[in-house]
Protein backbone atom coordinates (compact mmCIF):
# COMPACT_ATOMS: atom_id res chain seq x y z
CA UNK A 1 0.00 0.00 0.00
CA UNK A 2 1.03 3.13 -0.66
CA UNK A 3 2.09 5.87 1.91
CA UNK A 4 0.17 8.66 2.29
CA UNK A 5 1.52 11.86 1.12
CA UNK A 6 3.00 13.26 4.05
CA UNK A 7 3.99 16.77 2.13
CA UNK A 8 -0.23 17.37 1.79
CA UNK A 9 -1.70 20.25 3.66
CA UNK A 10 -4.06 19.16 6.49
CA UNK A 11 -7.75 20.19 5.50
CA UNK A 12 -9.77 23.04 7.26
CA UNK A 13 -12.53 22.03 9.66
CA UNK A 14 -14.79 23.60 11.78
CA UNK A 15 -17.07 22.10 14.76
CA UNK A 16 -20.75 21.57 13.60
CA UNK A 17 -22.13 23.37 16.63
CA UNK A 18 -20.28 26.22 15.88
CA UNK A 19 -21.55 26.69 12.40
CA UNK A 20 -25.26 26.62 13.32
CA UNK A 21 -24.88 28.82 15.77
CA UNK A 22 -23.40 30.62 13.30
CA UNK A 23 -25.99 30.56 10.80
CA UNK A 24 -28.57 32.76 12.31
CA UNK A 25 -31.45 30.15 11.38
CA UNK A 26 -33.39 28.27 14.20
CA UNK A 27 -31.19 25.86 15.66
CA UNK A 28 -33.66 23.11 14.62
CA UNK A 29 -33.42 24.33 11.24
CA UNK A 30 -29.77 25.06 10.82
CA UNK A 31 -29.16 21.16 12.30
CA UNK A 32 -31.43 19.67 10.04
CA UNK A 33 -29.87 21.15 7.11
CA UNK A 34 -26.04 20.64 8.29
CA UNK A 35 -27.12 16.82 8.92
CA UNK A 36 -28.25 17.05 5.77
CA UNK A 37 -24.94 17.98 4.11
CA UNK A 38 -22.73 15.47 6.16
CA UNK A 39 -25.48 12.83 5.84
CA UNK A 40 -26.23 12.29 9.02
CA UNK A 41 -28.66 12.87 12.00
CA UNK A 42 -29.08 15.78 13.68
CA UNK A 43 -27.78 13.67 17.16
CA UNK A 44 -24.42 12.58 14.86
CA UNK A 45 -23.35 16.15 15.01
CA UNK A 46 -21.84 16.00 17.98
CA UNK A 47 -19.08 13.86 17.38
CA UNK A 48 -18.43 15.84 13.40
CA UNK A 49 -16.30 17.83 12.34
CA UNK A 50 -17.64 20.04 9.13
CA UNK A 51 -14.78 21.04 5.89
CA UNK A 52 -14.57 23.94 3.98
CA UNK A 53 -16.06 22.13 1.15
CA UNK A 54 -19.20 20.79 3.35
CA UNK A 55 -19.72 24.25 5.21
CA UNK A 56 -19.45 25.87 1.70
CA UNK A 57 -22.86 23.34 1.00
CA UNK A 58 -24.35 24.38 4.06
CA UNK A 59 -24.00 28.60 3.68
CA UNK A 60 -25.76 27.81 0.63
CA UNK A 61 -28.95 26.12 2.15
CA UNK A 62 -28.98 28.55 5.02
CA UNK A 63 -29.12 31.62 2.20
CA UNK A 64 -32.08 29.71 0.26
CA UNK A 65 -33.80 28.57 3.69
CA UNK A 66 -33.55 32.58 3.92
CA UNK A 67 -35.14 33.40 0.98
CA UNK A 68 -38.12 31.38 2.34
CA UNK A 69 -37.33 28.10 0.74
CA UNK A 70 -38.95 25.41 2.91
CA UNK A 71 -36.68 23.03 4.98
CA UNK A 72 -37.88 20.37 3.32
CA UNK A 73 -37.37 21.37 -0.03
CA UNK A 74 -33.94 21.72 0.98
CA UNK A 75 -33.32 18.50 2.20
CA UNK A 76 -36.27 16.70 -0.13
CA UNK A 77 -37.42 14.90 2.94
CA UNK A 78 -40.34 15.18 5.44
CA UNK A 79 -40.53 13.31 8.72
CA UNK A 80 -44.09 12.30 9.80
CA UNK A 81 -45.12 10.42 12.84
CA UNK A 82 -42.12 7.46 12.80
CA UNK A 83 -41.42 8.15 8.84
CA UNK A 84 -39.83 9.41 6.14
CA UNK A 85 -41.66 10.98 2.72
CA UNK A 86 -39.97 12.55 0.16
CA UNK A 87 -41.25 15.99 -0.55
CA UNK A 88 -39.99 19.11 -3.13
CA UNK A 89 -42.26 21.23 -5.45
CA UNK A 90 -45.54 20.29 -6.19
CA UNK A 91 -46.43 18.38 -3.06
CA UNK A 92 -47.83 19.56 0.03
CA UNK A 93 -45.03 19.32 2.58
CA UNK A 94 -46.97 17.41 5.67
CA UNK A 95 -47.24 19.41 8.76
CA UNK A 96 -46.81 17.97 12.16
CA UNK A 97 -50.11 18.94 13.42
CA UNK A 98 -51.41 16.52 11.23
CA UNK A 99 -49.85 13.37 12.77
CA UNK A 100 -52.82 13.82 15.43
CA UNK A 101 -55.58 13.10 12.90
CA UNK A 102 -53.04 9.94 11.23
CA UNK A 103 -53.12 8.52 14.97
CA UNK A 104 -56.63 8.80 15.50
CA UNK A 105 -57.09 6.56 12.28
CA UNK A 106 -54.35 4.96 13.64
CA UNK A 107 -56.16 4.10 16.78
CA UNK A 108 -59.60 3.41 15.39
CA UNK A 109 -58.03 0.74 12.80
CA UNK A 110 -56.38 -0.93 16.20
CA UNK A 111 -60.34 -1.64 17.28
CA UNK A 112 -61.02 -3.18 14.57
CA UNK A 113 -60.36 -6.97 14.04
CA UNK A 114 -58.92 -8.61 11.18
CA UNK A 115 -57.74 -7.19 8.26
CA UNK A 116 -59.76 -3.73 8.24
CA UNK A 117 -59.99 -1.54 5.00
CA UNK A 118 -58.81 2.32 5.49
CA UNK A 119 -59.01 4.69 2.51
CA UNK A 120 -56.68 7.93 2.51
CA UNK A 121 -58.52 11.37 0.23
CA UNK A 122 -56.34 13.73 -0.52
CA UNK A 123 -53.42 11.72 0.02
CA UNK A 124 -50.74 14.31 -1.61
CA UNK A 125 -47.34 12.46 -0.52
CA UNK A 126 -48.93 9.84 0.74
CA UNK A 127 -48.19 10.90 4.46
CA UNK A 128 -50.82 9.47 6.42
CA UNK A 129 -51.22 6.62 4.43
CA UNK A 130 -47.26 5.34 5.16
CA UNK A 131 -47.48 6.00 8.72
CA UNK A 132 -50.63 3.82 8.79
CA UNK A 133 -49.01 0.96 6.99
CA UNK A 134 -45.99 1.58 9.22
CA UNK A 135 -48.18 1.33 12.31
CA UNK A 136 -50.85 -1.05 12.11
CA UNK A 137 -49.57 -3.29 9.10
CA UNK A 138 -51.81 -5.83 8.03
CA UNK A 139 -54.66 -3.07 6.87
CA UNK A 140 -56.22 -2.87 3.65
CA UNK A 141 -55.25 0.48 2.37
CA UNK A 142 -56.30 2.56 -0.64
CA UNK A 143 -55.54 6.25 -1.45
CA UNK A 144 -56.60 8.48 -3.90
CA UNK A 145 -54.65 11.61 -5.18
CA UNK A 146 -55.96 14.33 -7.92
CA UNK A 147 -52.59 16.27 -8.69
CA UNK A 148 -50.19 14.71 -11.11
CA UNK A 149 -47.34 16.25 -9.48
CA UNK A 150 -48.29 15.09 -5.69
CA UNK A 151 -48.72 11.64 -7.82
CA UNK A 152 -44.76 11.04 -8.48
CA UNK A 153 -43.62 11.59 -4.67
CA UNK A 154 -46.79 9.07 -3.37
CA UNK A 155 -45.76 6.82 -5.64
CA UNK A 156 -42.47 6.56 -4.53
CA UNK A 157 -43.53 7.04 -1.04
CA UNK A 158 -45.87 3.96 -1.03
CA UNK A 159 -43.84 1.80 -2.92
CA UNK A 160 -43.84 -1.23 -0.60
CA UNK A 161 -46.45 -0.40 1.25
CA UNK A 162 -48.98 -2.41 0.02
CA UNK A 163 -51.17 0.61 -0.31
CA UNK A 164 -53.85 0.56 -3.55
CA UNK A 165 -52.88 3.80 -4.99
CA UNK A 166 -54.95 5.35 -7.61
CA UNK A 167 -54.94 8.85 -9.83
CA UNK A 168 -58.17 10.59 -9.88
CA UNK A 169 -60.98 12.40 -8.52
CA UNK A 170 -62.09 11.79 -4.69
CA UNK A 171 -65.38 12.10 -5.76
CA UNK A 172 -66.02 9.17 -7.65
CA UNK A 173 -62.85 6.50 -6.18
CA UNK A 174 -63.55 3.34 -5.12
CA UNK A 175 -66.97 2.78 -6.71
CA UNK A 176 -66.48 -1.16 -5.49
CA UNK A 177 -65.86 -0.09 -2.23
CA UNK A 178 -69.09 1.38 -1.22
CA UNK A 179 -70.41 0.33 2.25
CA UNK A 180 -67.56 -1.96 3.31
CA UNK A 181 -64.86 0.61 4.58
CA UNK A 182 -63.71 0.93 8.14
CA UNK A 183 -62.26 4.26 8.24
CA UNK A 184 -61.63 7.17 5.84
CA UNK A 185 -59.10 9.78 6.29
CA UNK A 186 -58.44 13.04 4.73
CA UNK A 187 -56.71 16.11 4.96
CA UNK A 188 -58.10 18.42 2.54
CA UNK A 189 -57.41 21.68 1.05
CA UNK A 190 -59.40 24.30 3.61
CA UNK A 191 -57.88 27.76 3.20
CA UNK A 192 -60.88 30.44 1.81
CA UNK A 193 -60.25 32.10 -1.73
CA UNK A 194 -60.42 35.30 -0.16
CA UNK A 195 -57.98 34.15 3.09
CA UNK A 196 -54.81 34.87 0.04
CA UNK A 197 -53.30 37.98 1.70
CA UNK A 198 -53.33 36.11 5.42
CA UNK A 199 -51.10 32.98 4.31
CA UNK A 200 -47.87 33.00 5.04
CA UNK A 201 -45.31 33.92 1.68
CA UNK A 202 -43.30 30.56 2.43
CA UNK A 203 -46.47 28.58 1.77
CA UNK A 204 -48.20 30.54 -0.90
CA UNK A 205 -45.30 30.30 -2.86
CA UNK A 206 -44.29 26.59 -2.06
CA UNK A 207 -47.41 24.61 -1.28
CA UNK A 208 -49.09 23.29 -4.48
CA UNK A 209 -52.81 25.95 -4.30
CA UNK A 210 -54.48 23.07 -5.09
CA UNK A 211 -53.59 21.88 -1.58
CA UNK A 212 -54.31 24.94 -0.25
CA UNK A 213 -57.63 26.68 -1.18
CA UNK A 214 -60.92 25.61 -1.36
CA UNK A 215 -64.06 27.69 -2.15
CA UNK A 216 -65.38 31.17 -0.93
CA UNK A 217 -65.65 29.33 2.85
CA UNK A 218 -62.42 26.53 2.55
CA UNK A 219 -65.06 23.68 2.97
CA UNK A 220 -66.12 22.97 -0.82
CA UNK A 221 -63.56 19.72 -0.35
CA UNK A 222 -64.64 18.77 2.95
CA UNK A 223 -68.38 18.72 1.40
CA UNK A 224 -66.87 16.15 -1.03
CA UNK A 225 -64.95 13.96 1.22
CA UNK A 226 -68.06 13.86 3.39
CA UNK A 227 -69.91 12.90 0.53
CA UNK A 228 -67.62 10.47 -0.56
CA UNK A 229 -67.11 8.66 3.33
CA UNK A 230 -71.09 8.81 3.27
CA UNK A 231 -71.14 6.30 0.38
CA UNK A 232 -67.64 4.36 1.57
CA UNK A 233 -68.45 3.31 4.83
CA UNK A 234 -69.89 0.64 6.36
CA UNK A 235 -72.23 1.63 8.94
CA UNK A 236 -70.43 1.99 12.36
CA UNK A 237 -67.47 3.63 10.16
CA UNK A 238 -65.61 6.28 10.83
CA UNK A 239 -64.21 9.56 9.28
CA UNK A 240 -62.20 12.13 10.17
CA UNK A 241 -60.83 15.39 8.39
CA UNK A 242 -58.14 17.73 9.09
CA UNK A 243 -59.84 21.62 8.92
CA UNK A 244 -58.65 25.38 9.70
CA UNK A 245 -59.20 26.54 13.16
CA UNK A 246 -61.82 29.10 12.12
CA UNK A 247 -63.58 26.37 11.02
CA UNK A 248 -64.63 24.85 14.76
CA UNK A 249 -67.86 24.93 13.79
CA UNK A 250 -68.62 24.92 10.12
CA UNK A 251 -66.84 22.09 9.64
CA UNK A 252 -68.44 19.77 11.91
CA UNK A 253 -71.42 21.15 10.47
CA UNK A 254 -70.58 19.91 7.18
CA UNK A 255 -70.62 16.84 8.18
CA UNK A 256 -73.87 17.27 10.24
CA UNK A 257 -75.77 18.52 7.41
CA UNK A 258 -74.91 15.48 5.30
CA UNK A 259 -77.34 12.99 3.93
CA UNK A 260 -78.04 9.34 2.65
CA UNK A 261 -81.04 7.95 2.16
CA UNK A 262 -83.33 11.23 3.63
CA UNK A 263 -81.65 10.72 6.79
CA UNK A 264 -78.58 11.99 8.43
CA UNK A 265 -75.34 10.51 7.18
CA UNK A 266 -72.99 10.77 10.45
CA UNK A 267 -73.62 10.60 14.18
CA UNK A 268 -71.39 11.57 16.89
CA UNK A 269 -69.72 14.44 14.98
CA UNK A 270 -66.57 15.55 16.96
CA UNK A 271 -64.60 18.20 16.75
CA UNK A 272 -60.90 17.42 17.82
CA UNK A 273 -58.03 20.03 19.17
CA UNK A 274 -54.43 19.72 18.64
CA UNK A 275 -51.67 20.09 21.19
CA UNK A 276 -51.29 23.85 21.40
CA UNK A 277 -55.35 23.35 22.02
CA UNK A 278 -56.34 24.59 18.63
CA UNK A 279 -59.67 23.39 16.60
CA UNK A 280 -57.77 20.63 14.40
CA UNK A 281 -60.17 17.76 13.37
CA UNK A 282 -63.73 16.67 12.75
CA UNK A 283 -64.56 13.01 13.24
CA UNK A 284 -68.09 11.40 12.53
CA UNK A 285 -69.45 8.05 13.09
CA UNK A 286 -71.68 6.10 9.63
CA UNK A 287 -74.88 6.10 10.82
CA UNK A 288 -77.00 3.13 10.75
CA UNK A 289 -76.57 -0.80 12.48
CA UNK A 290 -75.09 -3.48 10.39
CA UNK A 291 -77.34 -6.52 10.73
CA UNK A 292 -77.50 -10.29 8.75
CA UNK A 293 -80.38 -11.49 6.54
CA UNK A 294 -80.97 -14.45 4.43
CA UNK A 295 -79.89 -12.41 1.65
CA UNK A 296 -76.80 -10.66 2.77
CA UNK A 297 -75.90 -7.65 4.62
CA UNK A 298 -78.39 -4.81 4.73
CA UNK A 299 -78.21 -1.64 7.55
CA UNK A 300 -80.71 0.21 9.10
CA UNK A 301 -80.56 4.15 8.78
CA UNK A 302 -81.07 7.00 10.67
CA UNK A 303 -84.60 6.99 9.19
CA UNK A 304 -85.66 3.49 10.17
CA UNK A 305 -85.78 2.38 6.89
CA UNK A 306 -83.98 -0.79 5.90
CA UNK A 307 -80.89 -0.23 3.07
CA UNK A 308 -79.45 -2.85 1.26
Amino acid sequence: MAAADETAPPRETVGADALTRASGLPVNEARTLLAHVLDTTPAGLLIRDVDASQAEQFVGLVERRRAGEPVQHLTGVAWFRHVSVEVGPGVFVPRPETELLAGWAIDALARVPGSPVVVELCAGSGAISKAIADERPGCRQYAVELSAEAMTYAERNLAGTGVELRAGDMADAFPELDGIVDVVVANPPYIPLDAWESVTAEVRDHDPEVALFSGADGLDAMRVVARVAARLLRPGGVAGAEHAEVQEQAAPQVWLDQRSGGARAFERVRDHRDLNDRSRFVTAVRSGTAVRSGTGTESIGGDGRMKR
